[in-house]
This record gives C-alpha cells, structure tokens and sequence, in this order.
C-alpha cells in the first residue's frame, strides 16, 4: 500500500507538474531541488507512474555512490508499502523497485524503478546504448561532478542525439551550474527547461569553533592528529548544549576510526559510516535510533542523496578527500583538501532536514570566504585512463564528440592514451581493441583489467581476481603495506573489508572466465610448477603498474621504472611505521628486498620521494616481464658528474640494470654530450686568456653600442650558438679536460662579421689600445658600461680632447692616474679637467711627488712619460 501521508509531505510534488510538461514537451529538464523535499525518492515513483500520475514507464536513477544507491532503492520501496527485490507478497516475485550495485543485484522483471550507481550505469551503455526498455534516465546529485556521471550524461545526450530521440533525461540537484546542465541538455535546440522545487528546510544555526592553537594543513591523506582531536572536542561540546543526533564530518575513513576512539564512553551510540562500512551497518544508520543518541561519524558519502534520521547537529572538520593525479610521477592517489563552500552548505542543511538544528564548523569565520566555491570537477583533476577507454569503446577515442561540462585537459588525456596504449586497450589510432573493450567491460580501472587478464594465465584466475579485488579497494591500513601479507589476512578476516573482498574477488574470477568445478583447477602455469602466494601478489601488482617496479638503493629507498624515488615505512628520511605495518623494529617488512612492485603510494607536499603504502616483493624477471616497454638497451653518451660518461646500458626505465665502459662512442652523442656540459656548467669550462676575455668585451660594447651586424656574446647568446663558434673543437672533444684546453678567444673570433666586411673595421670601433700624448699605447677597459682608459695624468699634458670610440659615437672615460699609478681624477672633458679640475690635483700632488712636472697650463706642456730630472738630461 502506497504511503500516501508520507508522499504528501514531500516538498517537491508541488514541482512534479512542470517537470513532467518538460519531459512531455522537450524531454530533457533540469530539476533544482534543496535536501529533504524528495528529489530522489518521490520523483523517480512519479515518472515511473507508480504514484497513480501519467502512464507507467521504466526509470532508471544513477547515484554516485553504492551506499546512496541502496538506501534510495529501499526509501522508495517503502513509499510504496514493499521490500526492495519483492513485490507486496513473496509469491509475486521481484518488486517495483530494485538497484544494482557493483557486486549486488536486486532487481528483476517487474522491476520499474532501478537505481544504479553511475558506474554501473557506464557498463550497461557500453553493452546496450539504446538502453533498450527504458524509457527516463535520472541522473541524481550531478553537482558532486564525478567522472562516471560526467560521462554517463554525455553517453546519453549521444544516444538521445543519434539513436534514442524520445529517451528522457532529467539532471537533478541540490545545488548546481543550472543554466550550465540546462544549455548542456538542451543542446542544438537550445537551453533545457530548469524546473525548481521550492524546500521546507530548516533554520540552521552556524557555530564556529576553530582549534585553540594552530594545526598542520593536511597533506596527502595526512591529517594534524591535533585536528582530530579537536573536533572530537566539538562533538562532545555539542552533545552538552545540544539535544538530537550528531552527524560528523570527517575525510576519510581513518580519521573517522581515529575519532571514535576518542569519542570512547560518551553517553551517545558512536556509528562509522563510510563507503566501506557494512550494508547492516549503513541500513541501521538510514533506519534511524531506538530512543538512544547517536553519533554518526561519517565521510562524504553523508553529504546527499541520504536522510540520516533525527540528526539535529552537524560538526564539520571542514576536510575531504579527493582523487588527484600527480601526471609527472606517475602517481593517482586519494588526497586531503578543503572542503568547498558548497559541500560546506550541504553538509549543514544535513541538520535542518527534519526540525530547527545547528552546525559547528572546525575552522575560523575568516577563513571562511577563501574556500573555494565549488569542487574541482573530477574531470580536471582525476587519472583519467578508465575515461580514455570508456571514450574509445564508445567510438569517440579524442572524446572531442562528448558533450561535457568541461573538456578533459589534453596533457592528463594524452598521458592516459599512452597507459592504454601500452597495455594493448587500443591501438595506434586510439581506437578500442577487442582486448580493450573486453578490459572496460570487467568494470575495473584499466590498470587492474590488463592485471588481472594477464595474470591468470600464469597465477591462475581466482589467485589473480584476488589480487585485483585487493588493489580495486585498498586493504585497510591495519593490514600493514607488504600486499602478500594482506591478501593472507583478508583470506582469514572476518571482518567487513573481507566480506566485500571475497564478493568482489568472485564477481572478478567469474567476468574473467575462471573455469568451472572438474574442469582443470586454478592452477596456474599449464603443467609448471605454480607460483606462491608472494609471487602471484608481486607479479600482478607488477602487471597493474609497471612503472612502478622499484629496485632497491638502500635503507629502504628505492627508485621507481617511472624515476621517482619511494621509501618504505622506517626508511633512513622516510614516513615511520604506520598504524598496522607489517615487519618488526618499527619498520617496514618490505625494506629489506631488492625489488619491489609498487601498488599504492603518494608523495606528501614538498617531500622528495613517494610513500610506499602498499607492494610486493618481486624479483628481477618478473619486473621485466611485466614491463617490457620500458626494457631497453643502447649506448648512453651524457654529462654527468662535471664530465662526459660513455657506455652501454641496460636499463628498466629509469633503473640501470648493467652498464660497461663504450671505447668508441658514437661521435654524434658525443658531441651532443659536450655541448650539454657547456649548457649545465657554463662557459667557464673553456680557457678564457685576458686576450680573450678582453676580445669578449669589446665584442660586447660593439654589440651594444652599434647593434647589427655585431653578435650578442653574453653568456645566454653563446650557449644558444655554441656549435656556430666552437664547432671544429668540439668535433675534437670528448671530455672536460678537452674543453679546458681550447683557446676560447680564437673560437670567438670566428662570430666576428667577415662576411659583411664589417670585421675590418672592428680595430676602429673597440680598438683594445689607445696611443696617448707621451706615444704609449694604453689598454682600454671595456668591461664596464663606459670605456675606461687609465693613464698617467703627465702623459696626458697637451691633449685637448678626450678620446672618443664606436665611430666617435661614445666618450672614453679617462682615469688620471698618479705617478705612482693611484688614481688622481676621473673625467670625459679633458678640456673642462685642464681648465677646471687640474689646479686642485696639482696642489694636493706636487708636494707628494716633486720629482714630476706640474706646469701651470698642461693644455699646452709636453707629454712625458719620465720624471722632471731625466727631462732635464734630455
């Protein structure tokens, strides 16, 4: 019987009218309804015609989230008076409404409304684009901008477009880019209707409570323990000045653990909820209480699509966790982020859905405004391989075909192309091969597909699927990081992860075709002798990631095929034993092997090496194996170490495996090699004679001065064209002793202009010596921004004019030296000096030096290199 009381209460069936008209009229429509009007329950029932509205049709709802997905399949089922998978009595079979999630279907033929998560939703477009039977496609919380949901939306707008025109299609949201969805469906006809349901929520009271004293930002899935103290703090704060149920917050489910153990013998029910968690469990926590408080530690999975009943007080650590991709390491790991001001509002309203509530937000009312405004898309931010392949199994490989919100950037695509590539998922084009499209029907990351149909033929299907289901959920921290060791102890668990484990490890032997019951066993290796568990554990983590075959440097340091370094818990610099660890002494039992496939690692902010979370121990050949692209062998002429190193390598990536000395390198890399060092170390390698740095000068004032055709010699100008002017010595050299040798003025020389003719006249422009009065010939100095000459003063009597350089264009600077060679006056007037200047030098210089001529008029004395005396003897 339908619960018509209940049905009636539900905000949004005042919106149901226009959003049917809509669906009728254009059938696309943006549907805007805040939480708790029913969004997700009533208006599926209502499509589907089961609350007695419009012709009945078969519904289909995607939600993001497992946990989501089977709580809106039972609330609805409820609505109607039934159990979800049961008509109104036993004997009538499956029921109205079902869900499928991965790993769990319950849902049948009378089935009408289907909830499925979106990724559920990816394989069964692949499989049947026409969707055949269904006739409206929901897609719930498209604000969240996950990346299945992404690509399920612009999946069926090409169906709606090409095969399925009377498909409907509704993207329904709390919060979200309206107009953005609505111009998305409506496409070439122009923007979708947007139908908005008017909520009944409740005032919300903000309370900020920052910690007292500053904490760590979080970093990786690192988070200040002090942090999470401090909002347990909150929670017991709000269990004394609040009344109702208390949701909290938290990014991930560790903190989540973390928080219940300091939440120990408050008078409350302490409920973990997350997308691990128990169905009994999250089905209790949906149920609501017997009379007790609770509180419901939760992660983001709280955010939408659920009702936790009689929650009265949200306490925000104002954290979650997100997918990020480092593409230049090749690392995807879960990071820490600050939530937005959106998910900070959801998560809020989560306290008004049922009566007047209140939210303590763990961060300063200032900070408040500097949060971002929404979440990245994942699109801009996420691996994006099993996205690259969903495209190419659609038959857009450069997905520039999809209508997407946002276009996935080319770099994090292009990267992802080449992961496929590699494991044979498509081909040169980017087109799917049947190996890729029977990759993106397992329902796995790429990565994990290719391990697991590689590796069973050598480890065996259901040893492989294990494995996979293993790295597709990552163990629990308590089971330590060395991967063998956690499959053992998920074999022997009982607890919740195991469960799942041993479900999802049975659904991945059965896609993957393990052989039935007296049909051959599972062996492994055909009539070889089988691989043990460790080997099995190590070749398929291998298989996934090989890239990430890491060899040993010591101390539990390792350099990964990719390049990047990794350490392992207790290494010498490294992260220290976590929570749960496998080996002894504090440290990682995996520290000790020589090779290592590496499964699960992140790179905390400004750290230097990757963290290894979880691998396993393989050996040499198994490393090769699983990477053959990344085998190679040729010889390897470098700079390194301030000198030329030739030889031949084998390497694995970036691990050298053997290397030899090279007696005959190649002269081409030798060259290139030389040049290199010159670009790294500079031009200080040559032999820079005073000629030539003083050739390098006035080449420079030239260039300077005149411009054209006189070449730019700074440092950056001459490494550009460093095979231009030292092209015949570097055919010569073959290491750094060779260009320490070479006469780095004669190579300069060569710059000069000779074939405009203009070098003749470079003696003119920058002449190195000027004759003075007395006959010497003196240097002038180029090196600074104005030539210098510097002269004695006595040498100097009779000259009218100063000296003037680069066609007469520019004065030079003339020093008026002592006769002891110490500077008297600087001037680039002689005639203003004689007239002006000479009196104050000659009364300050006469006494110090009485032995040389002092004549009153040095305009019109004659120019002497000697003393008074020897002029006299003259």
């Amino acid at each position: 019987m339908i619960r018509r009381d209940a049905l009636d209460q539900l905000p949004v069936r005042t919106a149901l009218p226009a959003l049917r008209a809509a669906l009728d009229g254009d059938g696309t429509a943006v549907l805007c309804a805040p939480p708790g009007t029913g969004k997700t329950t009533l208006v599926p029932l209502d499509l589907a015609g089961l609350t007695g509205e419009g012709p009945v049709r078969r519904v289909l709802v995607a939600e993001p989230r497992r946990m989501a997905a089977r709580a809106a399949a039972r609330r609805m089922a409820w609505l109607l008076g039934e159990e979800v998978g049961t008509g109104a009595a036993p004997a009538q079979g499956w029921g109205r409404v079902g869900f499928t999630v991965r790993g769990e279907r319950r849902a049948g033929p009378r089935t009408t409304v289907e909830v499925v998560t979106t990724g559920v939703l990816l394989q069964r477009l692949q499989r049947d684009p026409e969707l055949a039977g269904v006739d409206v496609v929901v897609l719930d919380e498209c604000h969240e901008r996950h990346l299945d949901a992404d690509t399920a939306a612009a999946f069926l707008l090409d169906v709606r477009e090409t095969l399925r025109p009377e498909l409907r299609l509704v993207a329904a949201s709390a919060t979200t880019d309206a107009e953005g969805w609505a111009r998305l469906l409506g496409g070439a006809r122009g923007a979708a209707p947007v139908v908005e349901a008017a909520g009944v929520s409740h005032p919300v009271e903000v309370v900020w409570a920052p910690p007292e004293r500053a904490v760590r930002p979080a970093h990786g899935t690192r988070v200040d323990p002090a942090l999470l103290s401090h909002v347990a703090g909150v929670v017991r704060r709000a269990l004394r000045e609040r009344s109702g149920d208390v949701l909290c917050f938290l990014p991930g489910v560790g903190e989540i653990g973390r928080v219940a153990g300091e939440l120990a013998g408050v008078d409350a029910e302490v409920l973990q909820v997350h997308g691990r968690a128990p169905a009994a469990v999250q089905d209790a926590v949906l149920a609501g209480g017997n009379g007790g408080r609770r509180v419901v530690l939760a992660t983001s999975v709280a955010e939408s699509s659920l009702t936790v009943p009689g929650v009265r007080v949200v306490v925000d650590s104002g954290l979650a966790r997100v997918p990020r991709t480092d593409h230049a390491r090749g690392l995807s790991s879960l990071t820490t982020v600050r939530a937005s001001r959106a998910a900070a509002r959801q998560r809020a309203g989560r306290a008004g859905r049922e009566a007047p509530g209140a939210v303590y937000r763990c961060w300063p009312e200032g900070e408040d405004g500097r949060l971002p405004a929404f979440p990245d898309p994942e699109i801009k931010v996420a691996d994006l391989t099993a996205f690259a392949l969903q495209a190419a199994c659609w038959g857009d490989p450069a997905a520039d075909g999809l209508a997407l919100l946002d276009a996935p950037p080319v770099g994090a695509l292009a990267a992802a192309r080449e992961v496929l590539t590699a494991i044979g998922a498509v081909d040169g084009a980017g087109r799917a091969t049947e190996r890729g499209t029977r990759m993106a029907r397992l329902g796995l990351h790429p990565r994990l597909a290719r391990a697991l149909l590689d590796g069973a033929p050598q480890a065996g299907v259901r040893r492989a699927a294990e494995v996979v289901a293993l790295l597709s959920e990552e163990p629990p921290r308590a089971y330590g990081d060395d991967l063998a060791a956690a499959w053992r102890t998920a074999r022997r668990g009982g607890d919740a992860y195991g469960a799942r484990w041993r479900q999802e490890a049975r659904r991945l032997a059965s896609a993957a075709g393990e052989p039935r019951a007296g049909s051959g066993g599972d062996g492994g290796r055909g009539a070889g002798a089988p691989l043990t568990d460790d080997a099995v554990a190590g070749l398929v983590a291998a298989l996934a990631f090989p890239e990430r075959v890491a060899r040993a440097r010591g101390g539990g340091s390792y350099l990964m095929a990719s390049g990047t370094g990794a350490e392992t818990a207790g290494a010498s610099g490294g992260w220290g034993q976590r929570p749960g660890a496998s080996g002894t002494g504090g440290g990682s039992g995996l520290r000790d092997a020589e090779w290592l496939a590496v499964a699960v690692a992140d790179r905390p902010v400004a750290a230097a090496s990757a963290r290894v979370r979880l691998a396993a121990v393989i050996d040499e050949e198994t490393a090769r194996a699983a990477a053959p692209a990344l085998y190679a062998s040729g010889e390897e002429v470098r700079w390194s170490d301030g000198d030329v190193v030739a030889r031949r390598v084998t390497r694995l990536g970036a691990i050298e495996l053997a290397a030899r000395p090279l007696t005959a390198p190649d002269p081409g890399l030798l060259r290139d090699a030389v040049v290199a060092g010159l670009r790294r170390e500079g031009l200080g390698l040559l032999r820079w004679s005073a000629a030539a740095a003083s050739l390098r000068e006035r080449m420079a004032f030239v260039h300077r001065e005149v411009g054209a055709p006189w070449p730019d010699v700074s440092d950056a100008a001459l490494l550009e064209c460093v095979e231009e002017w030292l092209g015949v010595e570097l055919g010569r050299a073959r290491r750094r002793a060779d260009l320490e040798r070479i006469d780095a003025g004669q190579a300069l020389a060569r710059l000069l202009p000779w074939a405009s003719g203009d070098a003749a006249r470079f003696d003119e422009l920058a002449p190195e010596r000027i004759e003075v009065p007395s006959g010497s010939r003196v240097r002038v100095d180029y090196g600074g921004a104005q030539p210098v000459l510097a002269v004695k003063l006595q040498e100097l009597f009779g000259w009218q004019e100063s000296p003037r350089v680069a066609g007469g264009r520019v004065p030079v600077l003339v020093h008026l030296l002592s006769p002891a060679g110490r500077p008297a006056a600087v001037t680039a007037d002689l005639a203003s000096f004689w007239r002006d200047g000479y009196r104050s030098v000659r009364a300050e210089l006469r006494g110090r030096y009485p032995k040389h001529p002092w004549p009153e008029d040095p305009s019109a004395a004659e120019p002497t290199r000697h003393t008074s005396a020897r002029l006299r003897r003259g």
